[in-house]
């Protein structure tokens, strides 16, 4: 029995706070002056500025894009498989006769 410790391999390495800037994110930008505006300040708005960070989660568009599209071409491909089968199904069956095929 293990004593609560896990070897998770290499460490997750957590970056240092000081690389986030809000001024990096200009959607933090505008909720820091709006809040100037009215005299307010969130001393912890630099936490959310990883969330806006093109270089580590790439631009909106894109992360948009990746998940609708994400399994796309897997599920076209399950797509067309699945009328190739019924296809053959509504062939071998026309063959052997069960079909409703006009037959009075």
């Amino acid at each position: 029995m293990g004593h609560g410790h896990h070897d998770f391999g290499e460490r997750m390495k957590i970056p240092d706070y000081r690389i986030y800037k809000v001024a990096d994110a200009p959607e933090i930008l505008n909720i820091q002056e709006v809040l100037a505006s009215k005299g307010l300040k969130d001393p912890w708005l630099r936490n959310e500025v990883w969330r806006f960070r093109e270089s580590e989660w790439g631009t909106h568009r894109g992360r948009f894009t990746t998940f609708f599209l994400r399994g796309f071409k897997y599920g076209f491909a399950a797509f067309l498989v699945t009328i190739a089968i019924e296809k053959a199904i509504d062939v071998i069956g026309k063959k052997k006769g069960g079909g409703h095929g006009g037959h009075h």
